[in-house]
């Protein structure tokens, strides 16, 4: 038998809660074996990475996700009920009527012109007042999406608040996670009575919008969603879109970081904007894995993984992993520009076919609100000041302590397409 399955195996749950990101990274580094075992809530688990762990993992015959996901997860970031929580047949009808509104290039170039529209009005009142960039964005992303879905509003910086909670509360215990769960309560219930109101027809839902969508969806059994599922399918829609707060805040931080980039993303160019999306996707934390359950007795590279066994893919070490990236604690949107990322490559969101799987079909958004986003805030004149910009990654999900602080924020002058001024003042 082999030496590390006789070996005691002491829980990690402490560790992981105190190394936060680098807790799988490390544990890697120690080992020469093709994957990482570890104890987690007093359960058997292996840890996997690399292009072909993203296809291992993501077929079903091998790795299951209905059962793995915690309750606290499911309680705070996804939502009882979720689409995250299906296999098969079920989850390929649910996952079906997210693609059809989250994938098409008209409906992200809709997503992403309402977007935009809040931006540009937001940006006009930032002149004259300290932003803290990670909450502006998150009231313009709410305001936005919820726009383009059809939600009315009584209180977006309230619907924002609630919704960056439940992303930022779902791996932690303590008062974030009270917080994030007191949140998908209020949030479920209020959009649990919208889609009651839609059916009712005492509301009416823009045809074919996401509110009507998912309002009309039926499942794999040919029965509408109760309103309850309904309201958690709604927020998986606006919820992670209303995360990308987390990467706009990081675009301040990158440009920060190299100065020298700032001039580029401003200027009118698609391909250096979609390439710096996704650099910085690969290089700041977002989340550190994802997991599963084996279906049954497997075999990874010559090692057992038992039926029942957690299987976690490592997504921050992958897309940190100098097998695949040279220099990748170096940020370098180039890279993107040299070559096009590969599906099983750059997985910060999941990897494999988003048809088919359970990799993240707003992908597409991400990386359009990213394209369309990045450029309007580099060509911004503003001044950074002395604050701590510091991204502890004991912290899950990570961010930029500070929310990125901006000041004395000036909209440029050139019309869209010209070359802008490109270097922000620094007070600090």
């Amino acid at each position: 038998m082999n030496q590390s399955r006789r070996t005691p195996i002491i829980d990690s749950s402490l560790a992981l809660l105190t190394k936060g990101y680098t807790w799988l990274p490390d544990r890697r580094r120690r080992t020469t074996a093709p994957l990482v075992r570890a104890r987690l809530m007093g359960q058997h688990a292996v840890a996997l990475y690399g292009p072909e762990a993203v296809r291992f993992f993501y077929d079903e015959r091998h790795v299951e996700r209905r059962t793995a996901l915690p309750g606290p997860v499911l309680s705070t970031l996804f939502g009882h009920g979720a689409v995250h929580t299906l296999d098969g047949q079920d989850h390929r009808v649910r996952k079906g009527m997210f693609l059809s509104l989250l994938t098409g290039a008209e409906a992200v170039a809709g997503l992403v012109d309402h977007v935009t529209a809040v931006w540009d009005e937001a940006v006009k009142s930032w002149s004259g007042r300290r932003v803290v960039l990670f909450d502006e964005t998150s009231r313009v992303l709410t305001r936005g999406v919820c726009r383009w879905v059809g939600i009315p509003l009584d209180d977006a910086d309230g619907v924002a608040r609630d919704l960056i909670a439940m992303v930022d509360g779902f791996a932690t215990p303590g008062p974030r996670h009270w917080r994030a769960r007191r949140a998908r309560a209020r949030s479920e219930a209020w959009l649990g009575r919208l889609v009651e109101d839609v059916r009712a027809e005492s509301v009416t839902a823009r045809p074919e919008s996401a509110l009507d969508v998912v309002a009309r969806h039926r499942d794999a059994d040919g029965r509408l969603l109760d309103a309850h599922t309904a309201a958690v399918e709604l927020l998986n829609v606006i919820r992670p879109t209303v995360a990308v707060s987390w990467f706009v805040a990081y675009t301040g931080h990158a440009l920060r970081l190299r100065p020298g980039l700032r001039e580029r993303l401003g200027e009118d160019d698609s391909a250096y904007a979609v390439a710096f999306a996704h650099e910085l996707r690969r290089f700041y934390p977002f989340a550190p894995f994802v997991g599963g359950q084996a279906v049954a007795d497997l075999e990874w590279r010559g090692e057992p993984i038992p039926a029942g066994t957690m299987v976690l893919l490592d997504l921050y070490g992958q897309n940190h992993d100098p097998a695949l990236w040279d220099d990748p604690y170096t940020f370098e949107p180039q890279r993107f520009l040299d070559r096009p990322p590969a599906r099983d490559e750059l997985i910060p969101q999941g990897g494999g076919d988003r048809t088919a799987g359970h990799r993240c079909p707003g992908e597409d958004v991400t990386v359009a609100l990213l394209r369309a986003i990045g450029p309007r805030l580099a060509r911004l004149e503003y001044d950074v000041p002395e604050q701590d910009l510091r991204i502890p990654l004991t912290r899950v999900p990570a961010r930029v302590r500070s929310g990125f602080v901006i000041e004395n924020v000036h909209a440029p002058a050139p019309a869209h397409g010209a070359r802008a001024d490109g270097m922000a003042r620094t007070s600090s």
